[in-house]
């Protein structure tokens, strides 16, 4: 069975992947297995942890993991489309490519451009990032 990887961030062409990415499940057989992905990059001080407390920093990014997969999962959802769904925190690329090599993803659909100051590039940072460090097909929705 493969293995699809969804990486969501909530822009307009992660968007447009989720709808790709219904429409393949569902005309695909077997149908994949599909994880959702969301990767929240780490607070930039350090010393925020021991302000705030673990916890509450944790709270924090699963909140915000909640809220950037919400429509994603509100489409899968509506289209009775099975996935799992993860939050992890790190930097998005480095994060995605883990997750394919620890859970034998066979393929990556993504959007070209995120919600990053880049947006307004071709082709955005992370997903340019991905296709290098990853060596399983990733496939680009604009």
């Amino acid at each position: 069975m493969s293995k699809l990887l969804l990486p969501v961030d909530g822009s307009e062409s992660c968007l447009r992947a989720v709808d790709f990415v219904i429409d393949l499940v569902k005309r695909t057989q077997p149908v994949p297995e599909l994880h959702i992905i969301t990767v929240h990059p780490p607070v930039p001080y350090a010393n925020v942890a021991a302000a705030v407390g673990q916890e509450t920093l944790n709270r924090f990014y699963r909140e915000e993991g909640d809220e950037t997969l919400k429509i994603a999962r509100q489409r899968l959802d509506a289209a009775g489309v099975a996935y799992r769904h993860h939050i992890s925190v790190g930097d998005p690329a480095d994060v995605i490519s883990r997750f394919c090599n620890e859970q034998q993803i066979s393929e990556i659909i993504m959007g070209t451009r995120g919600m990053g100051a880049v947006s307004n590039l071709l082709l955005g940072s992370v997903a340019s990032k991905v296709i290098h460090l990853v060596n399983i097909p990733v496939t680009l929705i604009k």
